[in-house]
């Protein structure tokens, strides 16, 4: 197979040319439809099977596929290319400091460093100069992360306290609650279908079948109790379920604006349009919430009432306390707080 071009084509799909010389990178010419390889594998395997492409794609949910697409589209429009060396990533992440924030930086560092694992090269982001260079811009613009606003009980029943039995409060109302007291994150929650969701007398057990943190599918557990009658997530679900033709497929789903329930799955997109849509009815700050402030708003309610860690984590599905540990300093920050034992 004849060289016909100076590209690289990876394992999901889509190629880039090689920058030039003057960007110091190490550049190889490839073949046709050929994969990022490690270089000793490029003699013997000069075409990637589709097979192994598509099992690589599979590696990783989608969202996660079109996160990666997007940092490296970022990097490749820059000049980047992989491999790359270390002086071409940290002038990359300083060309972009001013413009974008630290976090956003970080992952597109993640992403170079996953597309260099995923060609078999070894990555230079783990070098002291990319590391120093990010340490340098945290430094010098700040590294904090604007957060989502976690929803309180009380302002769970501000939000729904006036809601009516159209069946767009109904479903509303079994979204908001459901999702706080489940603690989740906005693709958990619209991925349920009803046999997913099991009554039982303590109230509903709920199978989450494949989250962020379990990307093979082995599935959990968790239990939704019965609460009181004007927010109990139990309650309102069933009313919502008995609106329903059929208590099969998805469990939450769109409605049109006559009030007809469509058989289609509602998008995460939804979950924080319905957020922010009852904020405003509560007189709240609509743009400081989102769909994630549900999650955040059961952890941080959780840590104020004083449950354990491992429990709240048994919840939210959180990997560890260290990714629990923001929402568990901000509920206790006023218990036990030292000015209020003085003032």
């Amino acid at each position: 197979m004849a060289a016909t071009a100076r590209m690289q084509v990876n394992h999901f799909g889509f190629s880039r040319p090689i920058s030039s010389p003057s960007r110091r990178c190490v550049s190889m010419p490839v073949t046709g439809k050929m994969s990022i390889l490690a270089p000793q594998l490029q003699d013997q395997i000069p075409v990637v099977a589709r097979t192994t492409q598509d099992f690589v794609r599979s590696s990783m949910a989608e969202a996660s596929q079109r996160a990666f697409r997007s940092d490296l589209d970022q990097f490749f429009a820059w000049g980047g290319t992989v491999p790359a060396t270390a002086g071409i990533i940290a002038d990359f992440l300083a060309a972009h400091a001013t413009t974008h924030k630290p976090a956003t930086l970080a992952r597109w560092t993640a992403s170079i460093s996953k597309a260099h694992r995923i060609g078999g090269y070894d990555s230079p982001t783990s070098s002291e100069l990319v590391r120093a260079t990010m340490r340098g811009i945290r430094r010098t613009y700040g590294s904090d992360q604007r957060r989502a606003t976690p929803i309180t009980r009380a302002n769970l029943l501000a939000m729904t306290g006036a809601f009516t039995d159209r069946p767009k409060q109904v479903r509303d109302k079994a979204l908001l609650l459901i999702g706080f007291a489940g603690g989740f994150r906005r693709s958990e929650l619209v991925g349920l279908d009803h046999e997913d969701i099991v009554l039982v007398e303590e109230g509903l057990i709920i199978t989450i079948r494949r989250s962020k943190t379990d990307q093979f599918g082995e599935g959990r557990k968790i239990g939704i109790p019965y609460g009181r009658p004007t927010l109990c997530p139990v309650r309102a679900f069933l009313a919502w379920k008995a609106l329903l033709e059929h208590g099969t497929g998805p469990a939450f789903r769109r409605i049109d604006r006559h009030g007809n329930i469509s058989p289609h799955r509602l998008s995460g997109e939804a979950v924080c349009e319905v957020v922010r849509q009852h904020a405003v009815t509560a007189c709240l700050e609509p743009s400081i919430y989102s769909g994630h402030s549900l999650r955040a708003g059961l952890a941080t309610s959780a840590a104020r009432a004083g449950v354990p860690s491992w429990k709240i984590r048994s919840q939210t599905g959180h990997a560890s306390d260290a990714m629990l540990a923001r929402y568990i300093r901000d509920g206790e920050m006023w218990v036990g707080n030292a000015a209020g034992a003085v003032l």
